[in-house]
């Protein structure tokens, strides 16, 4: 399942995750946005709850969009503990896929 999360919850629900956490930097006008959603929605099935996936419109949440560097949309941030572990800008679908395989592989 993907969420939404605003500003002022992202401490508690991002960065204070007790699991590893994607965050998507979107918007509404993206066409590449768009085309990740179902990836992203693979990913979650795939990883069966054992990571989050969030999503921030940079129109509503300029501030983390800014605090993280975020240069063009789609980006997807892997925050773990949190702090950043690695991102992937653009449609990766195959990247995206990796790290599933790393958040349900044992001992991961």
């Amino acid at each position: 399942m993907i969420e939404q999360v605003r500003s002022e919850e992202f401490g508690d629900r991002v960065l204070d995750s007790p699991l590893p956490v994607l965050v998507v930097f979107t918007a509404a006008w993206c066409g590449p946005c768009k085309w990740l959603h179902p990836h992203l929605e693979e990913v979650a099935s795939r990883t069966g709850g054992s990571l989050r996936i969030f999503e921030v419109d940079v129109d509503v949440a300029p501030g983390l969009a800014e605090r993280y560097r975020i240069g063009s949309v789609p980006t997807v941030v892997w925050i773990q503990g949190g702090d950043e572990v690695e991102r992937s800008v653009g449609v990766e679908p195959d990247r995206l896929m990796a790290w599933a395989e790393r958040f349900t592989r044992p001992g991961r």
